[in-house]
């Protein structure tokens, strides 16, 4: 794998419950729609779950996603493709922590804080 080794480790408050932040972050219906320009594999389940593998996809680059533990508060991925390492997700009423740990040649940092802001944005936003 080309790039350098990376680490980044977000926490943010949101105005949200752990359910309503744990269904953004482990419904496909949901997160595709705050993750675009993201695109991700098709026939994605209802819920991710232990075990399943899909792939996301930024413009050229992929990513494959191997889930290996699902909480009712934390969500961990093994990552290969465009990025060599893990990702995982904690959270709880009225926070989420994302830490991203891996090799690439993308700008971790960059990306993962602009995936926060839009995680916010999509949990703060009035539900229609």
């Amino acid at each position: 794998m080309l790039g350098t080794f990376q680490h980044s480790c977000l926490r943010i408050e949101v105005e949200a419950t752990q359910g309503q932040i744990q269904t953004s972050l482990m419904q496909p219906g949901q997160f595709c729609r705050w993750l675009w320009p993201q695109r991700f594999s098709q026939g994605l389940p209802n819920e991710l779950h232990s075990g399943l593998s899909f792939n996301s996809y930024l413009g050229p680059v992929e990513v494959h996603h191997q889930i290996k533990e699902v909480t009712d508060h934390s969500l961990h991925m093994v990552l290969s493709g465009g990025i060599d390492g893990f990702h995982e997700w904690y959270w709880g009423d009225q926070w989420v922590q994302s830490g991203l740990e891996g090799v690439s040649a993308l700008p971790l940092n960059l990306g993962q804080t602009l995936v926060m802001l839009r995680l916010r944005q999509h949990l703060e936003k009035p539900s229609p």
